[in-house]
């Protein structure tokens, strides 16, 4: 019975609608292209998958207008961060190299300009996000962000501020490239310098997208991935690849339905990029008791070699390694806690969740979260390839003979804790116990 294999690696399903995905355009949060692609998702799951449905929900809008760093009577490109304030800030630029919590540590930024990289060294002991940064910035009292991309011709990096209860930023955030970053640095710390930011804010509505496989089950596994991307580029990786990946998967279990004892759940979030709203609206309105486990599907087929972050579930680990050896093709397994996608709306109730992405060998986003983040950079090859091991997991965990047990949520806050990411999310506004 391993026809399914053939068919799978030989399958256009799941490649044209990444194709569909990126000729949309801007699929920011809450935008046009967003719905449009939501959509065309809901419409590709339903010619394999049943009741095919979007889930609305609101969300703080944000439109981009026109950003500006002024330095030395000379603007640098720029971009803005998303749901950062429109806003004007002058000030000493201060250049904190990393932007690690050592770099912040007993200063007083109050009314400057904050660069940092997005750089996590090998010295740092967990990652810093960028939204750590920024608000590490902004609790010193800074009057504006700068954040540089690491990447050498990466180009200016985005990525959203903002919080749950606050989704805009509270001072003017910007990104740029690596060549700015150093030439602000090099020519201006310690000079005036001026960050303009205009944006558009309002109401806006994102949808979630669902459909289902299977046996009509209690339990449920949940397939997942988000639809939106920033509004710079295509968003090939980040996250059109995991959208299409899910109606790929859709495909190959349509095929194989007769063998799956548990209900698969597939739901495609909007809104990821501003804060992980579509996965939180779904996780509160969800009986989590019911959810077997979570595969959700950010930044796969960026490279060869799929890495798995299981979050401390040793079953969820154990199931891919049975994955790995059978199809004799490597898997990284990541055990630890990795908070920064959908997956941990869930995880951080205990439920036992993976985020799947590429090992790309580098703890950085690449081409990610910049306008290089294009169809060119990845592979039809790849793709297929990253299907047939992703359909067999998720086979493997619709099985009655694989089991893993719910943490409890007390525990997930300890092992926040023993891996130093609790005082980075209280930062940021994100430690939810």
């Amino acid at each position: 019975m391993t026809d399914w294999i053939g068919r799978t690696f030989t399958s256009e399903t799941g490649w044209t609608h990444l194709e569909t995905l990126v000729d949309i355009g801007n699929r920011m949060a809450g935008s046009a292209g967003e719905r449009e692609a939501a959509v065309a998702t809901r419409d590709a799951l339903a010619e394999h998958a049943r009741n095919a449905h979007l889930d609305e929900f609101e969300i703080q809008g944000w439109d981009r207008g026109t950003s500006a760093i002024v330095a030395g009577g000379t603007e640098q490109g720029c971009i803005a961060l998303p749901r950062s304030p429109s806003g004007s800030a002058s000030g000493p630029l201060v250049d904190l190299d990393h932007g690690l919590p050592d770099d912040f540590a007993g200063r007083d930024l109050s009314g400057a300009v904050v660069l940092v990289d997005s750089t996590v060294p090998d010295h740092a002991e967990r990652v810093v996000h960028r939204r750590e940064k920024y608000y590490r910035a902004v609790e010193a009292g800074a009057a504006a962000f700068v954040f540089a991309n690491h990447y050498p011709g990466g180009l200016a990096p985005t990525g959203s501020v903002g919080t749950a209860d606050a989704p805009v930023g509270e001072i003017p955030a910007v990104g740029v490239s690596k060549e700015v970053g150093a030439r602000l640095a090099r020519r201006f710390a310690g000079e005036t310098v001026t960050v303009d930011v205009e944006a558009s804010l309002g109401d806006a509505t994102s949808q979630n997208v669902h459909a289902e496989l299977g046996p009509r089950t209690d339990e449920a596994l949940l397939v997942t991935a988000h639809v939106d991307a920033h509004d710079i580029s295509e968003g090939a990786m980040d996250n059109g690849a995991g959208t299409a990946m899910v109606v790929e998967l859709a495909r190959a279990l349509a095929a194989r339905e007769d063998e799956l004892d548990t209900r698969v759940r597939f739901v495609v979030f909007g809104a990821e990029e501003v804060g992980l709203v579509g996965s939180a609206h779904d996780a509160a309105i969800r009986d989590l008791d019911r959810v077997r486990a979570v595969l959700n599907l950010d930044g796969v087929a960026a490279a060869r070699t799929l890495e798995c972050t299981t979050h401390g579930f040793d079953a969820l680990g154990r199931v891919v390694r049975e994955v790995a050896d059978r199809f004799s093709h490597p898997i990284t397994i990541d055990p630890e806690l990795g908070p920064h996608s959908d997956h941990w709306n869930y995880v951080q109730h205990g439920v036992p969740g993976y985020v799947v992405a590429s090992d790309t060998g580098d703890s950085g986003r690449g081409w990610g979260h910049t306008a290089a983040d294009t169809l060119d950079k990845l592979e039809a090859r790849t793709f297929r390839e990253q299907a047939i091991l992703l359909t067999a997991l998720a086979v493997a965990l619709a099985d009655d003979g694989f089991t893993v047990a719910h943490a409890a949520p007390a525990d997930i806050a300890a092992a926040c804790e023993a891996q130093d990411l609790a005082a980075g999310m209280r930062v940021t506004g994100d430690w939810p116990y």
